[in-house]
């Protein structure tokens, strides 16, 4: 980059992006801070308290502060989409589309119009530039967030800096406290993005009616009630609302006949090798099939060698272990070692 170069930079109100700010206004760039407001509805809502504490760090690192209000956008480009999959039985991933959409999208677009030349944020990743703009894991292989990363293409990549993709979060914790930021102390968010730690049946109930039915075992044995499918997540094994000597875990949905089926711990119905995708997102050139990778299908989840083929608007994963867990509505990320090749959403679970 080009020292004259303009920066935006999104401060959430966490220690994260205080010190991806910080980092580059000593680095000599003229650096401006943001705020995106999104969200300022429910218990656990802290939109107020992150909105100061960015705007505190902003005052700290004397640059210039934006606030720039999103709610209607998030609310249609995230959350609608959040609650149509799951009332379509999937578990959707909404830090993924808040990426695109609103971080790398919206914001993205604002500060081009603003006159910015790039915009930085917080995340633990990487970009290099070579035959094209690749997106590569963080080195702290514990808050790596690449995964999240996945739809951004060559546009977005091109005018994003990720100032902590070289640095370990102890190593940020360190740099927060020597700069005396105001965030060092303040504890990592959690949760839905721009939401927080919000109870996802109670969030849910917001907009979805329960819809109750059986819950059966994999030998279809009713063992209980379900409120309604939406409610309850491949691999879970928390409220399935179900006594027994054993513990169950949700193995599937049947949508057609609102039953939720379980199996106890250990059984084959709960570990899956292959599935399909709907239509895949390449951060960069896309590669030639059929294409030996590695795929992580949750957030800080195992990578697992596959055999990927593309079957025209699809992809179809043949992993080499059997996973546990596999969800419809999750993303299946691609990687080449530390870089990710791009990914799609699991459709259907076939065995």
């Amino acid at each position: 980059m080009d020292k004259n170069s303009k920066i935006l930079v999104a401060l959430s109100g966490g220690v994260d992006s205080s010190v991806a700010a910080a980092l580059l206004k000593r680095a000599g760039y003229s650096v401006e801070g943001a705020y995106m407001r999104c969200w300022s509805e429910g218990p656990y809502c802290s939109a107020d308290i992150d909105q100061s504490d960015a705007a505190k760090v902003a005052s700290k690192l004397e640059i210039p502060f934006h606030v720039f209000d999103f709610e209607e956008d998030y609310r249609k480009n995230v959350i609608d989409s959040f609650y149509a999959q799951y009332q379509a039985g999937k578990t959707p991933n909404p830090d993924v589309v808040c990426n695109q959409k609103i971080k790398f999208g919206l914001l993205l677009n604002k500060a081009r119009g603003m006159g910015f030349d790039f915009i930085a944020t917080g995340h633990y990743a990487r970009v290099t530039n070579g035959v094209g703009y690749d997106l590569l894991a963080g080195v702290d292989s514990d808050k790596d967030q690449s995964y999240f990363l996945y739809l951004l293409g060559q546009k977005q990549l091109s005018q994003a800096i990720f100032p902590l993709g070289e640095l370990t979060k102890k190593e940020v914790r360190k740099l927060a406290q020597k700069y005396n930021l105001p965030t060092a102390a303040k504890p990592d968010s959690t949760g839905i993005c721009f939401i927080g730690p919000t109870n996802i049946r109670s969030f849910l109930l917001r907009e979805i009616k329960p819809r109750h039915g059986d819950v059966v075992s994999i030998e279809g044995k009713a063992l209980g009630r379900h409120i309604g499918l939406p409610f309850y997540t491949i691999g879970q094994r928390e409220g399935v609302g179900i006594s027994a000597q054993v513990p169950y875990y949700v193995a599937s949905k049947n949508v057609a006949n609102n039953t939720l089926i379980v199996a106890p711990f250990g059984h084959s119905a709960l570990f899956k090798r292959k599935f399909t995708t709907n239509t895949p997102h390449w951060v960069n050139e896309e590669p030639t099939f059929p294409l030996h990778a590695q795929v992580r299908l949750r957030h800080r989840a195992p990578l697992v060698d596959a055999e990927i083929v593309n079957n025209k608007n699809s992809l179809v994963f043949n992993l080499s272990n059997e996973t546990r867990a596999i969800t419809p509505g999750q993303s299946a990320v691609i990687y080449s070692g530390e870089k990710v090749l791009g990914g799609a959403i699991v459709d259907k679970v076939i065995y």
